[in-house]
Formats: C-alpha cells, structure tokens, sequence
C-alpha cells in the first residue's frame, strides 16, 4: 500500500482527497496544515473553478500535521502530494526529496524554469520520482486523442490545433496573482505544450505572437517545429491566453487530422454555463462521422482519480509513467518559456 501525505488543503488537495477515495494500493495517511480548522475535518467553504465545493471530511483514520516538516518526518508516508500555491512547490519538493519522500506536484512544476531544473536534478539526486500532475491527459477526449496518436488508429498524426482561452478569473476571490503564477503561459497554456510535447515529442523550436503582461504571456498563438531527420514534422499549434471577455470563463478544444481521419472536441463555460458544442468526433476519410465511446469514471474528480492511480503505479513500479514524468513537465515549462522569448522578439523562431 503506497502511503500519501497531502500537503497544502486549497480546493486542489480537497480534490486530490476526494479522488483517492477511488484508489487501489494507494491512501491517505496524513495531511498538513496551519489551519486547525482544516486539521479537524471542517472544509467548508473550499471552491474552484469546477466541482461542487468542500464540506466536512472524515480524517479519523488519517494523521493531521500542523507543518510540513512535520508530514515529511512521518514514517507513515511514501509519497508527498504538494497542493500549495506554485511559488511553494520547489522549496516543499526539495525538502521531501531530502526526506527521502516520493514526490507528486501538481502543475505547473514551478512558476519558472529554474525552479523546475533544481526540482528534477534534486529528485534524481535523491533517488525518488518526481510526478507532475498534468490531468489533461487523463480527460477521456485528451486521452482517446493521445492514445489514437500513440497508437496509430488513424495513421499518422498530419497537422493539430489546440486552444485554452480563459477570461480573468474572479474565482480566487480577487487576488491578482499573475507573476506568482507565472503568467498564464506556466499556469493555463502550460496543459497544451505539455500535452502537444506528449504527442509529437518537445519541440525543438517554437514562433510565437502575443501579448506580455510584466514580462508573461497573457496571451499567445504559436507554432511548434520538431528538428526529425526522418522529416516528420506535423504543422501544429495553439492558442491560449487569459483576456477574453468576463462571461468568456474559459474554452478548450482541438481538431487533429490523421491520415484515415480528423478528430474534434471543444467545450466552453460561457456565462456560467457549461457545454460541449462539439462532443469528441472523429470524421473519417470516407465522410463517417460518429462519436465514439470514453473511457473513464464520470464523477467530476475522475480524471484526477486517474493521475493518482498512475501515481500510486510509479511509486510501485519506481519508474514514473512518461504522462506524469517531471521532466516532461520541466520540458513543457520550456516550451513556454522559448515562447515568451519569441514574443518579446517579435516573433522570431525561437530554440527550445
């Protein structure tokens, strides 16, 4: 049984609590807070920006820790699972891998590169995975689309489109918390570079256009180039970006063209209202459309059911899956940070 401490109870560790309920050779053993509230079970008033918000939990078979320290010097725990704001990530990282503690992060790895660098090489040094969770993967349409990739279904992958566009958030209660995030670049677009590098492999050079706001992309529509002696090099890109209008609260989706077919998603929540106006398609060469079956649960923690459960498999196994590696995520981190050289110089191609 692999043993997990949550540190950090945000919205996001009462999401990763309420999903490990789902898993198998994995639990819960310990939590850390400040908050004596939070240590007694009373969650209330926890919200995001999906899923319904918090209430009371029941902790009378899990450890509660006042610090953080605290947590990483509990024999009863395998893997730290870092829940905290992105500017903590690294410091909380380095300790546990000090400690000897697996660690399971959520994304981004860090607000910028050079965290994300000392995170991995800390990790490696210290001889415990580094995870990152980038749940995108684990959404059905992202997964039947990188498995179809993965796996050749439809021949190889032709050319791809990607888009994440938000509207300012309201939803942290009016913290302005734009650089500590690491612009929208680490903090939303990073779930497309890191999933376009899962596809095709990192790329090796980026062109970008946007908008900057204190040095970090507010906004940005790019382009991806992979150097392959073999010639493989599928035009693809993306567009993501913070500054829709309010009511605008956030769009993802993409359309992908294979050799035997094209495959579409998009889904939106405008004006508080969610909808998927294009459910996962797939429109074969012959002119077949159809909407093929998902795999995966369909409680609005699912998908994070199924990044803790490949977690859990990691640690077992002490090889971290490729979609949860720190590395990748580090890579994908990289990408973002090319493409913010690119738009500061106009949109030059820009190395990675």
């Amino acid at each position: 049984m692999i043993r997990i401490g949550i540190v950090g109870l945000g919205f996001m560790g009462y999401t990763h609590f309420t999903a490990s309920a789902k898993l198998r050779g994995g639990k819960i053993t310990a939590i850390a807070s400040r908050n004596a509230k939070k240590r007694a079970g009373d969650w209330t008033g926890l919200k995001g920006n999906f899923g319904p918000p918090a209430g009371k939990v029941d902790l009378s078979k899990v450890t509660a820790h006042e610090t953080v320290d605290e947590l990483l010097a509990d024999p009863n725990v395998d893997m730290v699972d870092v829940c905290l704001p992105t500017k903590m990530h690294e410091e909380v990282t380095l300790k546990a891998a000090a400690a000897g503690k697996h660690v399971f992060v959520e994304k981004p790895i860090a607000p910028d590169l050079a965290s994300a660098d000392r995170m991995v090489k800390a990790c490696e040094k210290a001889g415990v995975l580094l995870m990152v969770g980038h749940v995108l993967p684990f959404f059905p349409e992202f997964r039947y689309l990188h498995e179809a990739t993965e796996k050749k279904k439809y021949g190889k992958l032709r050319a791809a489109h990607f888009a994440r566009v938000i509207c300012p958030p309201d939803w942290r209660e009016g913290e302005d918390d734009f650089v500590e995030l690491g612009g929208w670049g680490a903090d939303l677009h990073v779930h497309d570079t890191h999933f376009i590098s899962l596809l095709c492999g990192v790329p090796t050079k980026v062109f970008s256009r946007g908008l900057l706001r204190e040095g970090l992309i507010e906004h940005v529509q790019s382009e991806y180039v992979w150097d392959d002696a073999k010639g493989a090099n599928p035009p693809v890109g993306s567009v993501a970006g913070g500054i829709a209008a309010k009511g605008h609260d956030f769009r993802h989706g993409f359309e992908a063209h294979f050799e035997k077919a094209t495959i579409l998603f998009n889904a939106a929540n405008l004006g508080g209202e969610f909808s998927v106006d294009r459910p996962l398609t797939v429109v074969s060469q012959g002119g077949q459309v159809r909407e093929p079956s998902l795999k995966g649960g369909e409680e609005w923690f699912s998908p994070f059911a199924a990044e803790l459960q490949a977690a859990v498999k990691g640690v077992k196994e002490h090889a971290a899956p490729r979609v949860l590696s720190g590395a990748l995520a580090r890579d994908a981190l990289k990408v973002v940070s090319a493409e913010t050289k690119s738009v500061k110089a106009g949109g030059k191609l820009v190395t990675v």
